[in-house]
């Protein structure tokens, strides 16, 4: 299982979050993540998801069910490809979109975004940084994430921020 310790600063809230992948064959995954408010002692997020790879394409697409305190139960699909700049993959450039239904059907909402993302490796010794730099679509705000072996922060334009730490 995955965990990790998130902070945003619009939510002014530590959340505990968990993912589990379990493989139903070799290239389709049942991811199911959640996250635990820590302010007010309850769940704020809740996904199941199947989500299926196609390496030879460099994709992958999902869909599933998604809860949070805020929209409550939505159907959600999501699509990501990448494509390679570099020959050892390390430059892409990836395009990725989700899409969230209500449970009646009646209202949608989309989002999109293109990035580069450049992962290098040994940075210094026993260090992998990975940086991303993008565009939503739909919001139309640039944006940016630097992670460091167990630590990511995520910026946009509209000041909005938040930080992760793996455990």
């Amino acid at each position: 299982m995955e965990t990790s310790l998130r902070y945003g600063g619009d939510s002014k809230a530590l959340r505990i979050h968990a993912k589990e992948k379990f493989p139903l064959d070799s290239i389709t995954r049942l991811q199911v993540h959640g996250a635990l408010d820590t302010r007010i002692g309850a769940p704020s997020y809740f996904s199941a998801m199947i989500r299926r790879f196609y390496p030879d394409l460099s994709a992958s697409l999902g869909v599933g069910l998604q809860y949070d305190k805020h929209e409550k139960l939505t159907y959600r699909m999501r699509a990501k490809k990448a494509f390679p700049v570099t020959s050892d993959g390390l430059l892409s450039f990836n395009i990725k979109g989700w899409c969230n239904i209500d449970k009646e059907f009646k209202e949608r909402k989309s989002k999109g975004a293109a990035e580069f993302a450049w992962s290098i490796f040994n940075f210094q010794k026993d260090q992998d940084v990975r940086f991303k730099i993008g565009y939503e679509v739909v919001d139309k705000v640039p944006y940016v994430q630097i992670r460091e072996n167990n630590w990511t922060l995520n910026a946009d334009m509209n000041g909005r921020w938040n930080v992760r730490f793996d455990l």
